[in-house]
């Protein structure tokens, strides 16, 4: 897939999908550590395991098998260092997120529409537009206003999850006359 065509999406779309389930997974996991004190630190050392997996073994095998040189010029080492470094940070962030009883749809909406306006303005200061402040259209800052709002909105109005249905057990327990016996059981 090349530059000129939509390939691009297609991975930004995977992305999407992955980062998507992501938090879910990652709440999953702490709670299935069944630890609650350091549950979501275990979970994360799976997730530093995963990136080693994903993030190490297969760039290594991909420049390997594709014959890349071995030169590493020291900014791009820096640069990539520090984003990954703002990575892990930013996915040890949503472990505490959990941690301090925020729920998956809650944390994840509220970072992945945060996150766009951060890139946004970070980019601006880093290549400034044409013109300056003055040549951003104002279709622009309507973006972020409702990237905002999406998170606000996502946030303030998920759907509550169905309560956990009772047992035939427990409902019959419940259901029982206080002080008495079951109809049917007893005498």
């Amino acid at each position: 897939m090349n530059g000129s065509g939509i390939g691009w999406l297609y991975f930004a779309l995977m992305t999407v999908s992955c980062w998507g389930l992501y938090g879910i997974f990652l709440h999953s996991g702490q709670i299935g550590m069944a630890d609650p004190v350091n549950g979501r630190y275990k979970a994360f050392l799976f997730v530093g395991i995963a990136y080693f997996l994903v993030a190490v073994l297969a760039p290594l095998a991909i420049l390997l098998v594709s014959g890349a040189d071995w030169d590493y010029p020291v900014k791009g080492m820096a640069l990539s260092l520090v984003a990954g470094t703002f990575g892990a940070i930013g996915a040890f962030g949503v472990l505490l997120a959990f941690g301090a009883k925020g729920t998956p749809a809650v944390v994840m909406s509220i970072i992945f529409a945060g996150a766009p306006i951060v890139n946004a303005v970070v980019s601006m200061i880093q290549h400034p537009p044409a013109g300056g402040l003055g040549g951003i259209r104002w279709q622009f800052f309507a973006g972020i206003a409702l990237a905002a709002l999406g998170g606000c909105l996502v946030t303030l109005y998920k759907p509550n999850p169905a309560p956990p249905k009772a047992s035939l057990a427990q409902s019959a327990v419940s259901s029982a006359p206080a002080g008495g016996p079951v109809a049917g059981i007893g005498h």
